[in-house]
């Protein structure tokens, strides 16, 4: 990495360094996933981003996309309905267990098991009725394991306690309509969301439901917080328009070539957060406790495979999170144990015969093709040692070692056979059910930062880590054609970034430049199988700038500027790919929010997303050109029981895809955007 840290050390000396002034009343902000404590973000070594209530309320999202777009380094492509592909300091990643990168929590928990994540679980999180959305781009520290190697997403607060009564009712193009409810009382609150979606595209639309409720008790010594999440998804999924630039021709947009797809899902979590009082939460020593256990079932028709096998898979999980926060002379340590245990299962089955050619219809056979179980076992003890050496700077050391056992159950024939056990002709069967086995994966990743106060309103800070994620269970046991057996390494990223943050006046700002290496990515390789052997690169500038101009105008810009390539040789349509740009990764991307307060109690804003061109197949032969969007969002408080909001999406009803892929075998395709359209909307309190 000698390359890139040089480039890292004349970028962090080109950063710029503004004199300080005294802080605003914004700087109040706290961030809580890092530590699992509030923080104030200048005592952090190492990025942060965050999206507080206010922010939350003007965007009022009905995709999370939307909310994330607005900060730097998450680049979601938003898929049909509540659907997306995740990207954090990260090109766009698919495939089964891709989402491994990225730890999701609500409230610190993560949404699925370690091993067992979904590519689409953020509409498992009330992110609709959220107080704050926190982001940790690259590997998260010492209090967060597997998953959490490209970035942790938290959504934080679902429910707040003595908020009132308050309704809220919206509608929109494509018999759009959403109903929030919600009330927080001294020790009890809840808040619940409804909303339909006819869907822009032909036979497509969105259900679903979600519901949070929080409880406190507080005793003469103990303060126990508890929570509960239930979500329920029912959609109809609209599939790729397909041919060069179909986003382009409004027919095809709207078209669906695969009306009878749909998915359905339902999770619920629950938790409890014990501690002392004046403990760790009140910034003194202590100890934190937080149980909690997890349910969640699925149902999606596979549109885009041949033969649309029917996938159903769930999970039961209890576990627990624990930490002990010590103090002495200008330093802490926290120390503590996750632990995790996970009833996993995953049955796929066709009911009708395969169309297409001879060899699909014979190795794609009617009836089950998967049908296993995996217990999966999770204990991480870590340790956290923050240092503050000198009047000026602080250093933090962090350690975690985690253990990760599978054991994997196939309830059919072993091998790529039919569910009877016959074989397949033209080679055998395409799917391949590997015998009953016992895996475990070790990893221990380190963390070393530096932070060094230039002055009270201004920070440095660098650090150095690693992050790890285990195989997830599909990439294991999911396995086509001749592979009996996946044997798989944990796939690891060390990462060093450099940045610098701070606020002057009427400005605040943060910059960070990163580089990456990757080892050990998990792919399906040309013979389909499952392999560890790839390894990419990631190069990158991030920036977030928020300026007030007066009372009445105030400017938001994020953007990211990064190189994100294949580091390893595979010859694909005769082209050895190392070097390439990896596929769905934009160098750049660029949001900006114009806020505008005309009067009391009213504010616009209109926002600007740029998101560059990229390449979308491995090979860089094809290329999307990006595209500029421009949304308009308004709210007016009519009183302090009414407030009055509008939002118009795609304000110029530019064409453009939110998501677009090149096949071999099938050519360009795309998820195309929405034209122009409204929704309007009222709150009531009480």
């Amino acid at each position: 990495m000698t390359r890139k840290l040089a480039i890292l050390l004349s970028l962090a000396v080109a950063l710029p360094v503004v004199g300080a002034e005294p802080a605003d009343k914004r700087l109040d902000e706290v961030i809580i996933t890092a530590t699992r404590v509030a923080e104030s973000p200048a005592s952090l070594i190492g990025n942060s981003a965050a999206l507080d209530s206010d922010a939350l309320t003007l965007t009022a999202h009905t995709h999370i996309q939307e909310a994330l777009a607005q900060l730097p380094g998450v680049g979601m492509h938003r898929n049909n309905g509540q659907e997306y592909l995740p990207a954090i300091r990260s090109p766009v990643l698919s495939g089964g267990g891709a989402c491994g990168s990225f730890l999701i929590a609500e409230d610190g928990i993560p949404l699925r098991p370690a091993g067992f994540c979904n590519v689409n679980e953020l509409f498992e999180a009330h992110s609709e009725a959220a107080s704050r959305i926190e982001v940790i781009r690259g590997p998260g520290n010492a209090l967060y394991g597997s998953n959490a190697l490209h970035g942790v997403i938290n959504v934080i607060g679902p429910a707040t306690f003595n908020s009132g009564w308050q309704l809220g009712l919206e509608g929109g193009a494509n018999d759009y309509g959403r109903v929030r409810l919600s009330a927080g009382g001294e020790n009890l609150a809840f808040a619940f969301t409804g909303s339909s979606d006819g869907g822009y595209r032909d036979d497509s639309g969105v259900d679903q439901q979600k519901l949070s409720l929080r409880h406190r008790y507080q005793g003469d010594s103990l303060r126990v917080t508890s929570g509960l999440t239930a979500v329920n998804l029912n959609q109809e999924t609209a599939g790729f328009a397909e041919g060069y630039r179909a986003y382009r021709d409004r027919r095809l947009s709207r078209a669906n070539p695969n009306p009878e797809a749909y998915r359905d899902a339902q999770a619920v979590r629950v938790w409890s957060r014990i501690e002392p009082l004046g403990g760790a939460s009140d910034g003194q020593p202590g100890w934190v406790i937080t149980p909690y256990a997890r349910w969640s079932d699925m149902a999606f028709l596979q549109h885009f495979l041949p033969g649309q096998p029917l996938e159903e898979n769930g999970q039961r999980s209890i576990g627990v999170q624990s930490a002990l926060y010590r103090y002495g002379d200008n330093q802490r340590l926290i120390a503590g144990v996750d632990m995790e245990l996970t009833r996993g299962w995953l049955r796929q089955a066709q009911d009708s015969p395969t169309q297409g050619s001879a060899m699909l219809q014979e190795t794609i056979p009617m009836g089950r093709h998967y049908d296993y179980r995996v217990n999966a076992a999770q204990l991480a003890p870590f340790v956290q040692w923050d240092w503050q050496f000198a009047p000026r700077w602080k250093l933090a050391a962090g350690l975690r070692y985690e253990h990760m056992r599978y054991d994997y159950d196939n309830r059919m024939v072993d091998g790529r056979t039919r569910e009877d056990g016959t074989v397949c002709g033209f080679g055998g069967c395409r799917y391949s059910r590997p015998a009953d086995s016992k895996d475990h994966f070790d990893n221990v990743s380190p963390k070393l930062g530096l932070l060094y106060d230039i002055s009270d309103s201004q920070q440095l800070f660098a650090t150095l880590a690693r992050g790890f994620r285990a195989p997830q269970a599909v990439e294991m046991y999911r396995l086509e054609r001749a592979q009996q057996k996946a044997n798989l390494d944990s796939e690891q990223l060390d990462s060093l970034e450099l940045g610098v943050r701070g606020h002057t006046g009427a400005l605040r700002y943060e910059v960070v430049a990163y580089a990456m290496e990757k080892d050990n990515v998990i792919f399906r390789d040309t013979d389909f199988f499952n392999v560890s052997d790839g390894k990419t690169d990631h190069l990158g500038v991030e920036f977030s700038l928020n300026y007030r101009f007066s009372e009445a105008f105030d400017l938001n810009v994020a953007g990211t500027y990064a190189r994100h390539r294949y580091d390893y040789s595979e010859i694909l349509s005769g082209v050895d790919i190392r070097g390439n740009d990896v596929d769905t990764a934009p160098r750049y991307f660029v949001t900006s929010q114009l806020g505008w307060n005309p009067l009391e109690g009213t504010r616009l804003m209109l926002e600007w997303l740029r998101m560059g061109s990229y390449y979308t197949d491995p090979e860089n032969h094809n290329r999307y050109a990006g595209h500029d969007l421009f949304h308009l969002r308004g709210r007016w408080e009519v009183s302090p029981q009414l407030t009055l909001s509008a939002r118009v999406f795609n304000l110029f009803d530019t064409r453009y895809a939110e998501r677009a892929d090149y096949t071999s075998f099938g050519g360009d395709r795309y998820f195309p955007g929405e034209p122009r359209h409204l929704v309007v909307g009222l709150d009531w309190r009480w």
